[in-house]
Order: structure tokens, then sequence, then C-alpha cells
């Protein structure tokens, strides 16, 4: 697995996947694709960096880090639909924290995305709280 870091020229193509995590995840995001690159240039002229995951030339996912967070914090993660089952999720994550020089970075989990929450605990994340929201109904 290779790491590339991205570019501010690669925007559109993050923001579709971003999209296609948001719909994965079951995100209430309402962002359309505009406001998804307007949001990724943000990013990334900001406080994030962001990594295609390679393997060979086929870009099978990407990563978005917030580099000033102590300790960093993995925002977005998310692997082609195509690629799926195929190990590109550990082997990209592993690969991630290598290329960062940590051991130690967090991540946000939506409580009803279960197929993701399984995912982290496989890789031996662990529940730090229990974030909850109230809206009126």
């Amino acid at each position: 697995m290779k790491i590339e870091k991205c570019t501010i020229e690669d925007v559109s193509v993050l923001a579709c996947m971003n999209k296609c995590l948001i719909e994965d995840e079951r995100s209430s995001n309402p962002m359309n694709l505009s406001e998804l690159e307007a949001r990724m240039k943000g990013f990334i002229e900001g406080d994030y960096d962001a990594y295609f995951f390679k393997d060979g030339e086929t870009t099978v996912g990407y990563a978005l880090v917030d580099r000033t967070a102590k300790p960093l914090y993995l925002r977005q993660f998310y692997i082609d639909r195509e690629q799926r089952r195929k190990h590109y999720g550990k082997s990209a994550f592993r690969a991630l924290l290598e290329y960062l020089g940590t051991d130690c970075i967090d991540i946000d989990v939506l409580p009803w995305n279960e197929a993701g929450v399984a995912f982290w605990k496989s890789l031996g994340f662990a529940e730090q709280y229990v974030a909850m929201r109230y809206k009126e109904q």
C-alpha cells in the first residue's frame, strides 16, 4: 500500500469520495458536491492533510487528517466500494500510521454505522467517550 499526499488539485476527487463516505455511513450531512469541494479545499488550505491510498496506479481510498491535533485526528477514512473486502482498509490504516510516524490517533464513528464501528474495533480502537445531542422533534 502506497500513501500519496494530496494537493489542492485533488479536491474534486476527494469531494466525490467524501460524498460516497457520507452516503455509506448514513450521515446527516446535507452538503452537495460543490459544497463538499469547497469544504475540502478549506480543510487542505487549513489544518488538514489528505492522503490517497494506492495499490499500484489504482486509488483505493483516502484519509483526511488534522495534523495540528494532539493526538492526530483522523476525520475521514474511505475505501472505494469496489475495493472493499480485499483487506485494503487495514493495510491502508497501518500504512497511514507509519507514514505519519505515530502510534496514536483519534477518530469519530457514527453509532448506527455498525460496519464502521466493527472495522475500527477490529484494529484495536476503544471507545473514549459517548457524545450525545438533543434536538426537539
